[in-house]
């Protein structure tokens, strides 16, 4: 009795998506004769080839089951599918096969292929389900007919396993096309296409994007997506995906797994009990759910977990098989040239953890210590840390940190090496000295400063309670550690006292230590003023740190190196140090460390500088996401150098809203003077531009005044008061403060900030109608720039400058090459100047007022020209004192022009004077 349904096509569904990328992977069917797809259950094989042959007349169907492994059977199915497919071209050999006269499959099929020779169209037969074959004899004819078989007929074969059909010399000859499960996998447009299809919702890119890296675009896990969505919200729940983190690989325990997405599992687990795990044996199924403890695997870690000596015959059965485990094409760069990798399915592993929990759990913690030892066997303390952490085994955590703990710290690893810590109680941790020490060092690399001093207080206290009495060499660790807090405090003397003693007491085997203090030593030079010292001995640190793969202080040396050379006035070095530093980051996967977002702060500070305002900014956004939510004081730096770019640009609004940002975090957090240096600039200038004297004064009247200036923070803080001062007509403080830090700039040759403060030099004097010692400053400060390339602090003044710029570049002083930097500089000033105000000129007014769209308010009570020039020159970002040197008019006639304006448009203070004027030039389309 032959069941029909068996040899027709199954029911064509009418909501699939058209997939044309794999279409084109079939173009050429016809001259293969064999089209093999072959993947897991539920990637949509037999969905495929019905959209593929859903127009074609030639065609016939075999849906194969496991009472096909009858060779009787199977031969009847088969020659009837291929009779409807070639019209009933194979009569005869349907006869012999009813009557049961052959020989042999071989013979039969010699008679099938003879007949076949009269067919000449082109026609397909399909074998759904080919897997569920395990007769060899079958295997065989089947060999014999796609050897034999005429060009007229191709063989469409689907599988969860490759078929031992000849298949690899079919694809030596180009006579077989594969498509497998990573062509049938949906791509973002496809699961696009796919929900919306389903659910009448379109998901953003972003969001498919994640969930097809969730689901690993497997067909069946979206159909049950789509089918729960149906009773839920498309937005609400899969905006809820979390996005992994930046840099984060498959290499990592998946700790940001999207498991995030509500998604009904129990389905998936029924799904994959029912078409896959029932389907092995028992030894194979705790083979896999003890394999799955581990996120990637080599067949000896495999070996350790499970005891199976025969690893990797077993886990390339499985692949054949079509067991959602894949060789990985990617793999850790320290784990290149030795064995194969392999992983499981996303989904597939997160049923297999499911199933070990449910059926191993008395294992559970003994199958973490192995996987804890299979990671050290392949030198990885990170993950066998984690794994450690999850067996709840603090003899073997504590014994990965005594041995590897510094290893990951110095390798960027800092949240699993604290998570590490974290997890060990007081005793354990206190009887340790080296991993108190590296609690500390955790704090401090982190940047929280504030919890480093705390930290070895409470291990003094403790290790003094348990009688623990650190080694002569373990002190000078600990002294070391101390020194880079006194320098954090601004305490270079006490610094390099701790420094030195600690290079003392330690040889080079504790090189840890030793390269901090050498790095401490570089920077106290640095801060008091000993440029190259500071520079040598950063060098020397940087040398050390690469030798003994300490990349975090080779970074932080390598950056320390950049500020030395940029204060000396060799910007393209510190420039090409940081090229240098960033590929040294790329290369040691140090993107998360804090000490990135400090390199992009230099990195941008100098092309700010150098009037490279776009990739200034980038800089300071990637600072900004290097640090995160979590770090949210320490964007202080980030958020001044970008208040510092709109500042440069004339964007007041968007400037202002950036020194929110800043005050927020100096009301909440205390600061070294380098970050309050830079965060008082900008407020600074803000206030200028907004003549907010009452602001400067009060800033003034707090302000630290540094005893020295023999370096580039105290330095800006200095020139900070001096400009305060020039803000409120102070002009001979304004003079001493700068007369002060020209000889602590020239006596330590702080040659960049010489040439910064004879800009502000410039600045005062053409305040004081010194024109001739304006023009000489600028004298000073171009022959100097021509050297580093900086614009940025000219720019800021660029008011007061112009002028005096203009007067300096008719000098005979000058040399040809600093007129021409001259020039450029000017030209930037012009461009900054008239960027903006240019809109608010006659037939931009005239325009407006005809619109139908403008305010009634405007209308009713139109401004005049001159107040409209006015708002024009806020808009510009000019303080009161500079529209009224612009318009050349007395400083009380611009406040009455102030006053008119805002009562006519109702506001009240400059901010929203500005935000009034953007307003306006976005209605005319010039913003």
């Amino acid at each position: 009795m032959w069941i029909p349904s068996k040899l027709s096509q199954p029911e064509h569904q009418n909501n699939t998506i058209e997939r044309p990328r794999i279409l084109e992977l079939l173009t050429q069917a016809a001259q293969s004769k064999l089209v093999l797809f072959r993947s897991p259950a539920g990637y949509g094989k037999t969905t495929m080839v019905l959209d593929w042959l859903n127009h074609n007349e030639q065609v016939g169907w075999f849906s194969i089951d496991e009472s096909d492994n009858d060779s009787y059977r199977f031969v009847n199915y088969f020659v009837r599918a291929l009779n409807k497919a070639s019209n009933n071209s194979c009569l005869d050999t349907q006869m012999l096969v009813e009557r049961h006269q052959y020989a042999s499959l071989t013979a039969l099929f010699a008679s099938l292929l003879a007949e076949l020779d009269n067919f000449q169209q082109h026609a397909y037969l399909v074998l759904d389900d080919y897997h569920q074959i395990n007769n060899d004899e079958l295997h065989e004819a089947m060999r014999f007919f796609l050897k034999h078989v005429s060009h007229h007929i191709t063989i469409v074969i689907t599988s969860r396993v490759l078929p031992p059909l000849g298949t690899a010399n079919l694809r030596v000859r180009d006579q077989m096309i594969e498509v497998n499960h990573q062509q049938l996998a949906f791509d973002v447009d496809e699961t696009i296409r796919f929900m919306q299809l389903r659910t009448g919702e379109k998901l953003s890119e972003n969001c498919a994007g994640r969930l097809c890296e969730y689901i690993e675009g497997w067909p069946s896990a979206l159909q049950l997506v789509a089918l729960q969505n149906k009773q839920s919200n498309t937005a609400n729940w899969l905006n809820a995906l979390k996005a992994p983190p930046a840099g984060s690989s498959h290499f990592q325990l998946a700790d940001y797994s999207l498991q995030s997405l509500p998604l009904d599992h129990a389905h998936l687990w029924d799904y994959l009990m029912e078409e896959v795990f029932s389907r092995i044996d028992p030894a194979t199924q705790t083979f896999l759910m003890q394999c799955s403890v581990l996120e990637y695997f080599t067949a000896s870690m495999a070996s350790t977990i499970t005891g199976c000596s025969d690893s990797l015959s077993k886990i390339e059965q499985l692949i054949r098989t079509g067991l959602f485990i894949w060789p990985m094409s990617t793999i850790p760069a320290h784990h290149r040239g030795k064995e194969e990798w392999f992983r499981f399915h996303h989904l597939f592993a997160e049923f297999l953890n499911h199933q070990r929990k449910a059926k191993m759990a008395n294992k559970e913690a003994k199958l973490h210590r192995l996987a804890a030892q299979a990671w050290l066997e392949e030198h990885n303390p990170n993950l066998a840390l984690c794994h450690a952490s999850f067996a709840q085994d603090i003899a073997v955590q504590t014994e990965i940190l005594k041995h590897y703990g510094w290893a990951m710290f110095n390798q960027g690893a800092l949240e699993a090496l604290e998570h590490g810590i974290n997890a060990l109680d007081e005793d354990t941790l206190y009887r340790e000295p080296s991993l108190c020490l590296m609690q500390a060092w955790l704090a401090q690399s982190q940047h929280r400063y504030d919890e480093v001093e705390s930290l070895l207080q409470q291990a003094d206290h403790h290790m003094q309670r348990l009688d623990v009495h650190p080694t002569e060499k373990e002190q000078a660790e600990f002294n070391a550690l101390k020194a880079q807090i006194a320098i954090n405090q601004n305490q270079p003397e006490s610094a390099l006292t701790l420094a030195e003693q600690t290079l003392s007491v330690l040889d080079s085997t504790i090189y840890q230590s030793r390269i901090v203090a050498t790095s401490v030593v570089g920077e106290v030079n640095h801060v008091l003023g000993d440029l190259s010292r500071g520079l040598s001995m950063m060098q020397q640190t940087e040398k050390l740190a690469r030798q003994y793969q300490v990349y975090p202080q080779a970074l932080w040396a390598m950056a320390q190196q950049s500020e030395i050379l940029l204060a000396q006035g060799y910007s393209q070095a510190a420039y090409d140090i940081q090229d240098t530093a960033l590929l040294f980051i790329q290369e040691h996967q140090l993107q998360q460390l804090p000490l990135h977002e400090f390199l992009l702060r230099i990195r941008g500070q100098l092309l700010w500088c150098w009037n490279r305002l776009d990739e200034a900014q980038e800089s300071a956004y990637k600072g900004l996401d290097v640090l995160g939510d979590e770090m949210n004081s320490k964007h202080l730096h980030c958020y001044s150098l970008l208040a510092l770019i709109a500042l440069t640009r004339g964007e007041m609004d968007k400037a202002g809203r950036f020194i929110d940002e800043i005050q927020q975090r100096l009301q909440t957090s205390t600061y070294h003077v380098d970050w309050t240096a830079h965060a008082s600039l900008v407020q600074l200038l803000y206030w200028q531009n907004n003549d907010d004297q009452q602001s400067i004064q009060q800033w003034l009247e707090n302000a630290d005044c540094p005893a020295h200036g023999s370096n580039h923070f105290t330095q800006l803080q200095w020139r900070n008061i001096a400009r305060a001062h020039m803000a409120l007509g102070q002009f001979s403080q304004a003079q001493a403060a700068l007369d002060f830090i020209q000889n602590e700039a020239q006596h330590y040759q702080l040659t960049t900030d010489t040439n910064r403060n004879w800009v502000v030099q410039a600045g005062l004097a053409q305040r004081q109608k010194k024109k001739a010692l304006a023009t000489q400053a600028l004298e000073h400060a171009l022959t100097l720039t021509v050297q580093n390339g900086m614009m940025g602090n000219y720019l800021l003044d660029s008011e007061e400058l112009a002028p005096a710029l203009e007067r300096a570049l008719q000098s005979t002083k000058l040399s040809d090459i600093a007129r021409h930097r001259g020039s450029q500089i000017l030209q930037n000033m012009l461009n900054v100047r008239n960027k903006r105000s240019i809109h608010f000129d006659e037939d931009f007014i005239h325009q407006l007022m005809n619109r139908t769209d403008t305010p009634e308010m405007i209308r009713k009570s139109p401004l005049t020209q001159r107040e409209w020039q006015v708002l024009g020159l806020i808009y510009s970002g000019l303080s009161n004192e500079q529209i009224a040197q612009e318009m050349d008019v007395a400083g009380t006639t611009v406040k009455t022009h102030i006053r008119n304006l805002y009562q006519k448009l109702n506001i009240s203070n400059r901010r929203q004077a500005l935000t009034t004027a953007e307003k306006l030039v976005e209605m005319m389309g010039y913003a």
